[in-house]
């Protein structure tokens, strides 16, 4: 880097030379892995047949003002639980749930660690609520499910999160 460039105008380049995170709409197969060839990692047990869908909104979360927003929605129909879950033959109710990333560099990352996870079945599970009726719900990683409100309401701002995020990600084998 000469004395003229700037370390911005360094990472400008780098991007426009196809060394940057891979873009939001390259196909999943084309992509490499992110964990170690003799990594294990670890399979949940979320339900069959969810699915996993992202779109771009063009509005900023709270905290991330110079980016859009990664919305992903989780769907789960109405099923029977499995000899994985708490009470085998016993129906569970499906649901539908919402999650927000900011659409930056770090975002996208967490994005495709995240869909690791949901292929390996470990962002939801089956549980009982309050009332003893079984849900689908969120499992032991964390995801932010409003776009304002802070942390203590699974909001954004959140300095931490993508720390936790991929803290617990890690200890899954998702890297």
């Amino acid at each position: 880097m000469g004395a003229s460039q700037s370390k911005d105008k360094m990472q400008c380049n780098r991007y426009l030379n196809g060394k940057g995170p891979p873009p939001l709409t390259e196909p999943e197969g084309q992509r490499t892995n992110n964990h170690k060839k003799n990594g294990v990692v670890k399979q949940g047990n979320q339900p069959d047949g969810g699915q996993m869908n992202w779109n771009l909104e063009r509005r900023s979360l709270s905290g991330h003002s110079d980016c859009d927003t990664i919305q992903i929605t989780f769907h789960f129909e109405d099923g029977t639980q499995s000899d994985k879950h708490p009470h085998p033959g016993h129906i569970y109710k499906g649901t539908e749930f919402v999650a927000y990333l900011p659409q930056n560099t770090t975002g996208t990352k967490i994005l495709r660690l995240l869909q690791q996870a949901f292929k390996h079945k470990l962002l939801f599970t089956v549980a009982a609520n309050s009332r003893g009726e079984y849900y689908v719900m969120p499992a032991d990683i964390p995801l932010k499910t409003l776009d304002s409100g802070g942390p203590g309401s699974l909001g954004y701002p959140d300095p931490t999160y993508f720390k936790s995020v991929r803290k617990s990600l890690k200890v899954k084998g998702i890297k």
